[in-house]
This record gives structure tokens, sequence and C-alpha cells, in this order.
């Protein structure tokens, strides 16, 4: 299997392909879609040869799998992060988003505020509005295209009504690998606020040369007390679609009282989705995320190489992730001009960079976990749609 293998993902009910369309006027015929946050590859071979057995099998009942699970989730944490994880902290929900959503529901109550850092990942706000808990953006200072956090100002907002802090790390959308020393600064903030820390790090995995992705958990032993870690195998491996992802709680009293509301909501995991964490997050899986890295990073030069060629526009440093984040401030356009250029005129589907919060407005986002000759032509028709400025 190649990572260039070109893969039509058209009439599959896939989100990114078919939904471009009626979600942003970007022709199905001819259109680029890099905006739903899954790639266009193959799961890896022990993946597929797993689901292949389970069909084989052709019986779909219940099972008992939650030790082969848990170790392969423990010896990947072990292996690729040196993160000690205990099997009884592993807690598995339907994909992150739902993750967040049960430790909101879990730990805190209608009418708390939950700190997030923005721009962020979008689900956030809207699991956050839609639990009848308040949004309180602390914004992220741009400081010449890198992300960095200001506890001075964070400080100076809360209110006390704070209850919980979301961290992203690595970063969605800016890309950022935080340092140790960020981690204590997070940390620390938590703690003289009294706040929950809830960890996603779900593209952990995806770290390019150069950086290293540190768990919140290793980072910061102390605040294992108010911690709560969200991992999952499914940007690494691209199978979002199985809705497998784990909470992973460190402390003994937060896990009880997540065990009691997982278990009055009568949560378990679905079997596929524990039968392929188990054979991605395996030696042969760990030798295929390596090749995916490498691809990506070519993804990655290829894209920042013609965006830099573009005057006016500036593509933040990618550490992490295959999200780049585009600045068109540059441009001097408004925000309706560069986004019709993108979709109408270059006919690729982005996510707006209004969606992630506050200190988005001047960006939109693009899904590099694609073929490298859609990239190509990704570049090629930016190029072209933002001429004049050459």
């Amino acid at each position: 299997m190649s990572f260039d293998d070109l893969i039509d993902r058209h009439g599959t009910h896939c989100s990114k392909w078919d939904m471009m369309e009626p979600v942003y006027g970007v022709p199905a015929s001819d259109g680029l879609a890099m905006w739903v946050a899954d790639t266009d590859f193959r799961a890896p071979p022990p993946v597929l040869a797993k689901v292949q057995e389970m069909v084989d099998h052709g019986i779909f009942g219940y099972v008992n799998a939650d030790t082969p699970y848990k170790d392969a989730i423990r010896w990947w944490m072990r292996t690729r992060h040196d993160w000690a994880v205990e099997a009884d902290a592993i807690f598995t929900t339907t994909g992150l988003v739902n993750g967040v959503g049960m430790c909101l529901d879990t730990f805190t109550q209608p009418g708390d505020g939950i700190v997030v850092f923005s721009p962020v990942y979008h689900a956030f706000a809207k699991v956050i509005r839609a639990a009848g808990r308040e949004l309180m953006e602390c914004p992220l200072v741009n400081n010449d295209g890198l992300y960095e956090m200001d506890f001075d100002a964070y400080d100076a907002q809360m209110t006390g009504k704070e209850k919980m802090v979301i961290l992203c790390s690595p970063h969605n959308p800016g890309g950022r690998v935080w340092t140790r020393e960020e981690l204590q600064a997070v940390a620390d903030f938590a703690k003289r606020h009294d706040l929950l820390l809830l960890s996603d790090e779900i593209h952990h995995d995806l770290v390019y040369s150069g950086h290293t992705h540190v768990p919140m958990q290793v980072a910061v032993p102390d605040i294992s007390d108010r911690l709560l870690m969200l991992t999952a195998p499914s940007k690494t491996f691209n199978i979002a679609g199985l809705h497998t992802g784990q909470v992973i709680i460190p402390d003994p009293e937060l896990r009880g009282r997540f065990a009691k509301r997982m278990q009055a909501l009568s949560l378990a995991p679905n079997s596929i989705g524990q039968f392929t964490t188990a054979a991605a997050y395996s030696p042969e899986g760990a030798e295929w995320v390596d090749g995916l890295l490498a691809y990506l990073e070519g993804n990655r030069r290829v894209f920042d190489e013609a965006i830099a060629a573009i005057p006016g526009l500036r593509s933040m440093p990618l550490q992490a992730t295959y999200l780049a984040w585009v600045d068109f401030s540059g441009t001097g356009m408004s925000r309706a001009e560069f986004t019709n250029r993108v979709e109408q005129q270059a006919r690729i589907a982005v996510n707006h960079g209004t969606t992630f919060g506050t200190g988005g407005e001047n960006f939109l986002r693009f899904n590099l976990g694609t073929q490298r000759a859609r990239v190509e032509d990704a570049c090629q028709r930016l190029a072209q749609a933002f001429s004049d400025l050459q």
C-alpha cells in the first residue's frame, strides 16, 4: 500500500467529500475536500486484517475484549510516549467529542464556566454551549506566527465561576506542540483557579521531526488529582468512523465518579472499535505511523513552500497534526473575499477560521492528510486564485 494511491471517496457517504457542495458550494465534480479532519489514506494493514477476520467469522455478538484492548493502549503509550497508564484508568467513549461531553456531564454543572484557549477545535464550544455551560475564551497570542499563552491576561479574566479548563495538546488548529514549561504553566493556572484540567491529546502521534509531544500526566505528575486525559487512535490511523476514544483518569476518586456516570448511561465500547484499536496499537501499526509521518512531512513542505510564494499568505509553522492554519490578513482582503477565492475560484472546501473562536477571523484551515498529488493540485489552484498579488 502506498500513501500516493488515489482513493475515490465520492458516493460513500463520506462527510468530507460528499458534503462539501451542500456545505460550502464547492462542486463535487472537480472540487478538493480539505476540511473535515480525517485523511484519505486506507487504514493500516493490521487494522484491515482484523476487520476482515471479524467479517470472515461472521458473528458480531457480545464480547469481553477489555484486557487485550487495554493492554495494547498501555503498550502504545509506554513505547511511543513514555507514559505509564494503569488499566483501571482507561474508559472508552464513542470518540473524543463524546469524551468531552461525558467529562462536562460528570464533573461540572449547568452555568459553570469552561475555559478554552482560542482559537481552538470548534467542537469544544459546541459541546460546552449545548451542555448549558458558559464558554470562557482565553485568546492565544500570535507571536510572529507562533501561538503562545498569556497567563497574566487569563488570570485577570477569571470570575470564580470556572470549573474546568480544556487544553488541546498538540494544538488544533495551530499545530503547536506545547513545551514542558508551557504545560507546567497550564497546570499551575488550573491549580490557582481550582479547575479540572481536560487535556485533549488526540493528535499526539502526529508530531514532526524536531518536536516531541509530552503527555500532560508525564510533564506534570502532581496535576493528576485534577487531570482528565483524552486520547484516541482515530486521527493516527484514520478510523474516526469507528467512534472509539479513551478518557484516561489517573485519580481514583475522579475515576469512581466517571465510572458511575458511565454505568448510569449504560455506555460501553463496540467490539470493532476495541479490536481495531488493539490491532493498530502494535509494532506493525507503529511502523505504518512512521511511514505516514514521513509522507505528511513531505506534504507539509510542498504546501508551505506554495503558501510562502503567495504575497500576503502565511502558513503557521506546523509542528504537529496534518491541519495547516493559513493567515490571510497580509492580503488586506476581507474575510468574505479571501474565502470566496479559495472556495469559488480555487474550488477547495476548507474550514473557516471563525468557527474556531476568537483569533481565527483571518484564517482558513487546510487538511493536508491526502495524497501528494491533491496537495500539489491545491497549491496550483491557490496560486492561480491569488495570481493578481504576485
